[in-house]
């Protein structure tokens, strides 16, 4: 949101959420006290937003997808698997693969804080931190899932795993129907953030 606010010209007219409106004046009033760079803002939230946003675990769920021995090392090794991508840092020390099958469904959550595999998945969405899905998504996940328009079949069990600062997650969701021949890039542009936490399903 604050990366938008360097390009006013294409914000013009646009409505922005309380968060973002508090988001942009902190940030001019930093900029203006000439505390931080605006070229450097952009580069750290590029970073994020591409570098290690969500669309390095996009690669790594295309390339599982296509690769049998990638997935094969992914489910022995999940860390090793991902570094070889070039995708590592602190937040993503230790990474487990979650294979979802038609018979399970993965869904991950930190039910003390908000421990989060940045390397793969970018910064945490507000919803990920906050209490209600913390808590709810433990004691009733079918209930959380649907508010997020997942609706499982009662026959498909759900596993929900808590992350820990030792210990992060990546879904692997089930690769749609319909994308046989389909590059990788191609598979990578339909695997969205969600559907690596397991609140969203991949579709084409």
């Amino acid at each position: 949101m604050a990366h938008d606010g360097h390009h006013h010209d294409h914000e013009e007219g646009s409505e922005l959420s309380p968060i973002a409106l508090r988001v942009k004046a902190l940030e001019s009033l930093l900029v203006e006290k000439g505390y931080v760079d605006p070229r450097a803002l952009d580069v750290l939230i590029d970073t994020y937003e591409t570098k290690i946003g969500p669309r390095n675990g996009a690669r790594v769920v295309a390339k599982a997808w296509t690769d049998p021995a990638f997935a094969d090392w992914l489910k022995r090794d999940a860390t090793a698997a991902i570094a070889s991508l070039g995708y590592t840092g602190r937040q993503g020390e230790h990474m487990v693969a979650l294979f979802n099958t038609p018979d399970t469904h993965n869904m991950v959550v930190c039910t003390l804080c908000s421990c989060y595999p940045w390397p793969v998945l970018g910064l945490p969405p507000v919803w990920y931190k906050s209490m209600p899905y913390r808590s709810r998504a433990v004691i009733e996940p079918r209930e959380v899932l649907k508010e997020f328009g997942v609706d499982l079949p009662d026959a498909k069990q759900v596993q929900v795993w808590d992350s820990t600062a030792e210990l992060r997650y990546l879904v692997i969701p089930e690769r749609p129907a319909g994308t046989d021949g389909w590059s990788e890039e191609q598979l990578a542009e339909i695997v969205t953030r969600n559907a690596m936490i397991g609140t969203g399903l991949v579709t084409a």
